[in-house]
């Protein structure tokens, strides 16, 4: 018998920025029974701001909590599963615009939400299509706004599947440490999504929002950006993993 989804929604317009780190900045966030999965031998995080649509709980609307902003800090990690490796993410911090679904969040899955005022910006009514587009986003945190801001050219197109874009959009699981050293994995399913490749500008206080350990790694120009079309979703409960 197939598993319920726990929640259904639309993820549309992934602002996808990435960075270069050192994996030791890494290490003392990776939960027990994964390990750090890279790209080209470069190990990556990950600012990702998207639109969260049409949201369902157990297949249940929740008023006034079915569209909103989600800005996250992830990076990327592996778990050997029955049918081979799993490639995860994990959260470093996530932003979103309501208490009540922060509060599910970390109820549910243990994840790291953080409640923020949140702003967007989405011109693409013509980028299918080539015509330039632009996507903004933006959140308050610590007296200050923070932005990323975005701007594609050219017709989308979904990645090959040994590009840095496939590495980055392409993950189907989600892993979280507990605070008594266990870790949990939720599965989380959608088609591959077209990506537009971008020019992209960040304006945060890193050190305010993710802590110094990763404030050097985000004042860097990202080594690559890009927006991800996005589709239709499915989040699964989260299990807790066996030691």
């Amino acid at each position: 018998m197939t598993a319920r989804p726990f929640l259904t929604a639309e993820w549309r317009f992934l602002a996808m920025l990435n960075f270069e780190i050192a994996p030791a900045t890494l290490a003392p966030c990776v939960p027990r029974e994964t390990e750090l999965d890279s790209f080209d031998g470069r190990t990556l995080v990950s600012l990702v701001a998207f639109r969260f649509l049409r949201t369902r709980v157990l297949g249940a609307p929740i008023p006034f909590h079915r569209n909103f902003t989600e800005v996250n800090l992830r990076f990327y990690v592996r778990r050997m599963g029955a049918e081979g490796w799993r490639r995860g993410v994990v959260f470093i911090r996530e932003f979103v615009p309501r208490p009540a679904i922060a509060w599910v969040a970390r109820l549910c899955y243990g994840e790291p939400y953080r409640t923020s005022a949140m702003r967007h910006r989405i011109e693409m009514t013509d980028a299918a299509a080539g015509a330039p587009g632009v996507v903004e986003y933006q959140w308050k945190s610590a007296g200050r706004w923070h932005t990323i801001s975005v701007e594609t050219g050219g017709a989308p197109a979904v990645p090959e599947s040994r590009s840095e874009a496939a590495f980055i959009a392409e993950h189907y699981w989600g892993y979280t440490a507990q605070r008594d050293g266990a870790s949990r994995e939720y599965r989380v399913t959608h088609q591959p999504w077209r990506v537009w490749p971008a020019t992209a500008t960040l304006d945060c206080d890193a050190t305010s929002l993710y802590g110094s350990a990763f404030a050097s790694a985000l004042s860097a120009p990202p080594c690559s950006a890009f927006v991800a079309e996005g589709s239709p979703v499915a989040v699964y409960r989260s299990e807790t993993l066996a030691v």
